[in-house]
């Protein structure tokens, strides 16, 4: 079952990033639920509903858990490692936890295809299956669905937006062609 059956509050903040403000969504274990942008809400409030509940609520507070404000602003400042700490929950069936499993195996800089990403996970048939859930991750830049691009090397899809997508392998210093600096630096 994709979300999760009981009525349950969890815990919201926003974060300034140098990519736009972010909202934060986290439970009482203080691993992270969801980590979209705000201007992306109506993908954020499905994406919520779907894996956490139609009765999820949620409490905004001042400032999300500091291990999650340290590691992003540390992946912000460089240290592009810094996210491989902070732990996530964020529901999903057993195949896209799979996949976003593998998504944080790739090393920052660095990027896959939706083909070597089925692969990597033993179902190498399953490339649209692969980017169906990369498109349905609800945990950006943690999970970093932003490394995995066309089998020719084009920016494909990427719910926080193309030009968001660019900057962030641009940030990380991946080697692309397509990957040029855009709309944020």
């Amino acid at each position: 079952m994709m979300q999760r059956s009981t009525r349950q509050t969890l815990a919201a903040a926003r974060i300034d990033t140098p990519t736009g403000e972010m909202l934060c969504v986290w439970g009482v274990d203080g691993r992270v639920r969801a980590l979209e942008w705000v201007d992306k809400e109506d993908r954020f409030q499905a994406l919520l509903a779907r894996y956490q509940g139609p009765d999820t609520i949620l409490e905004l507070n001042e400032t999300p858990p500091a291990g999650v404000s340290r590691a992003l602003a540390a992946y912000f400042g460089g240290d592009f490692a810094a996210t491989a700490a902070i732990e996530v929950d964020p529901g999903g069936t057993p195949f896209q936890k799979e996949a976003w499993a593998a998504l944080r195996r790739i090393p920052p800089g660095e990027t896959r295809t939706y083909a070597q990403q089925a692969a990597a996970i033993g179902r190498p048939a399953a490339v649209r299956a692969v980017g169906a859930a990369n498109g349905a991750n609800p945990v950006s830049i943690i999970v970093p669905c932003h490394r995995v691009i066309g089998a020719d090397g084009s920016l494909t899809g990427f719910g926080g937006g193309i030009e968001r997508k660019r900057w962030l392998l641009a940030h990380e210093g991946a080697v692309l062609a397509a990957v040029q600096p855009g709309l944020f630096g």
